[in-house]
């Protein structure tokens, strides 16, 4: 089971990265994939999975307390390190947590999840984006914004943030869907077929677009603090997400094998991104990489553990 569901991934992600490397397709053309996934392919897959729904299989209130919480956890226990043990500004504080506190749950967690638990894996994918564009990222761009600012407050930036992240077309999608659940709506059957076969493209582009995007990251600067920070997001998010799944009520071995599974996927995109822009750059780029080799093996002995 676990060769039948990692081989294809590992090799679309391989495949990606050869192309790129081997000069076949341009690393403009990689940034294009990705903004077609993420912006078209991913929210069609979201709401057409989400938008057959009722409410009672989508409503999962412990979902968000243990995998919120957990998240929450392990951003604050990340930003306090970085800021006063490794002694970050406020905004390299910011970003370090968000590696140590944040998945690559649209991309490498929607192929993964969706060969394991098929369409019924789209309720985990959009509660854990809800949770970490709507709590993390948030986070994130308030606190890096404030360190740039040094004058500004939370105050000033929280509210344009959150309206930029609620355009985010991943977000637009799940709050459709959720629409459609509690509204009792169904699409037309042809709008619904578009977004069944824009939603089959999501998973391959993406695991592609990963493969592509690792050309040019090297573990150039391993230190103590890319170490730790790959410790926190590999080994002990998912282990802190498990406990609180398991101690909660209402939560079926599905939901804590999906949610642990999620948390315990490499640092997303996202983060390397985040640290060019605020001028992190290796110390982002080497733990990105790192945690990606290391996580796929974390990945492929849980699925190994629990469906083999």
């Amino acid at each position: 089971m676990v060769l039948s569901i990692i081989l294809p991934i590992i090799l679309l992600v391989l495949l990606g990265f050869i192309c790129v490397k081997g000069g076949l397709i341009l690393s403009e053309q990689i940034k294009a994939l990705s903004a077609f996934v993420i912006k078209i392919a991913l929210p069609a897959f979201l709401l057409h999975a989400l938008a057959s729904r009722n409410l009672s299989e989508i409503w999962h209130p412990s979902y968000f307390i243990a995998y919120g919480g957990g998240s929450l956890l392990l951003f604050v226990c990340a930003f306090v390190l970085y800021r006063h043990y490794f002694q970050h500004r406020l905004t390299a504080s910011a970003v370090m947590a968000m590696g140590a506190s944040m998945s690559n749950t649209g991309f490498i967690g929607t192929a993964i999840l969706t060969m394991l638990i098929g369409q019924h894996a789209a309720i985990y994918i959009s509660l854990t984006l809800i949770i970490e564009n709507l709590l993390i990222v948030a986070l994130v761009l308030m606190i890096a914004e404030v360190g740039l600012q040094q004058q500004g407050s939370f105050k000033q930036v929280a509210i344009p943030t959150l309206i930029n992240l609620l355009k985010n077309p991943v977000i637009l999608a799940i709050i459709l869907g959720m629409g459609c659940v509690l509204l009792n709506l169904k699409l037309p059957a042809a709008i619904d077929q578009i977004l069944a076969m824009l939603g089959k493209t999501a998973s391959p582009l993406a695991l592609f677009v990963i493969g592509g995007s690792l050309v040019g990251i090297g573990l150039k600067a391993i230190d103590i603090q890319s170490l730790v920070l790959v410790f926190l997001k590999i080994i002990l998010m998912p282990l802190t997400i498990f406990l609180l799944f398991s101690v909660l009520p209402n939560v079926s071995q599905e939901m804590l094998y999906a949610g642990t599974l999620l948390a315990a996927l490499p640092m997303p995109i996202a983060f390397g991104i985040f640290g060019q822009t605020y001028g992190l750059n290796e110390k982002a780029l080497t733990p990105l990489m790192l945690s990606t080799i290391l996580g796929f093996g974390v990945v492929s002995s849980l699925i190994a553990f629990w469906w083999g």
